[in-house]
C-alpha cells in the first residue's frame, strides 16, 4: 500500500480502481479464506461493502469485497463451499494472498513474456467462450488451487489484440491507482543481466537513480515489474 501524504485531508482525491474507464487494467487482488461464509460476514459487520456478494449471481463459491478505495478484492474458499456453510468462525492466520489480476490486450504476447522472460509456469486456464474472455495463471512452483500465494492472474478479452494503439491502463500515469507487481530473484544483477539479454523494456535500470537495489521491467501492456533480490540466497546490492 502506498499512501502519498495528505490525500486523506483532500476530499477531491480519488485512486482509479482499474475496473471503469478511465483507468481500466488492473482488475483485483485476491485472498483464500478458511471459512468463506464466515469470512465475508465479517467483513460485511465491519461495515465494508461488497461489489459481489456470495449469494449474488449464479457464482455462489467468490464474492468481491471493496476496500476504502474501492479496489476489489476477491474472496475465494480453501475447502468445498458446501463444507463450510454452517461454520460462524474464521481463523485469519489461515488466510493467503492468493493472486493479482491484470487485464491484457495480446494473450500470445503476454504469456510468452511471463513464462519465457519472467519464468513463470502456466498453471491453469479457464475460457468461457459464451462471455468472450479467458483467464490464465502463472506462477512458480509447483501446486495449484486457493492454497498457493503469490499467483498472476491474466483477463484476456477476445478480440483486444486487434486494437490499435495501448487497451489497458497501468495504473501508474493519470488516473493513479495500481502500481506494479513484484519478484524476487536469486541474483539481483545476473537476473537484470538477462533480462537486457532478453530485449526487456526498463521503467528503471538497475543503474539508474539512487536506489540501486531495484528494477522495474514494463511487460507487454507496460505494466510495472519491480525486480529485487530474495534476500534468501544473497545480500541486494544496496541499501534501500
Amino acid at each position: 500500500l502506498t499512501h502519498n501524504h495528505g490525500t486523506e485531508n483532500d476530499a477531491n482525491y480519488k485512486v482509479a480502481n482499474g475496473n471503469k474507464e478511465p483507468g481500466k487494467g488492473f482488475g483485483h487482488v485476491c485472498i483464500s479464506v478458511d471459512n468463506i461464509q464466515a469470512a465475508c460476514k465479517r467483513i460485511s459487520d465491519a461495515g465494508y461493502n461488497f461489489q459481489k456478494r456470495l449469494e449474488d449471481g449464479r457464482m455462489r463459491h467468490i464474492a468481491f469485497a471493496l476496500d476504502p478505495d474501492e479496489y476489489w478484492v476477491e474472496v475465494i474458499s480453501q475447502k468445498d463451499v458446501a463444507e463450510t456453510e454452517k461454520e460462524t468462525t474464521t481463523d485469519l492466520q489461515t488466510y493467503k494472498m492468493n493472486h493479482t489480476m491484470i487485464r491484457i490486450k495480446d494473450k500470445d504476447a503476454s504469456l510468452k513474456f511471463y513464462q519465457d522472460v519472467m519464468g513463470m509456469q502456466l498453471l491453469r486456464t479457464a475460457e468461457n467462450e459464451s462471455n468472450g474472455f479467458n483467464l490464465y495463471f502463472l506462477g512458480y512452483g509447483e501446486g495449484k488451487g486457493a492454497g498457493r500465494e503469490g499467483l498472476l492472474e491474466l483477463t484476456w478479452n477476445y478480440g483486444t489484440e486487434k486494437e490499435e494503439g495501448k487497451v489497458y491502463h497501468d495504473g501508474n500515469s493519470e488516473p493513479q491507482g495500481f502500481g506494479h507487481i513484484c519478484v524476487s530473484v536469486d541474483d539481483l544483477n545476473k537476473a537484470c543481466e538477462r533480462f537486457e539479454k532478453e530485449g526487456v523494456s526498463w521503467k528503471k535500470k538497475l543503474s539508474d537513480g539512487r536506489m540501486r537495489n531495484v528494477a522495474f521491467v514494463l511487460d507487454p501492456d507496460e505494466y510495472w515489474i519491480e525486480v529485487i533480490q530474495n534476500e534468501k540466497y544473497g545480500k541486494p546490492p544496496g541499501e534501500y
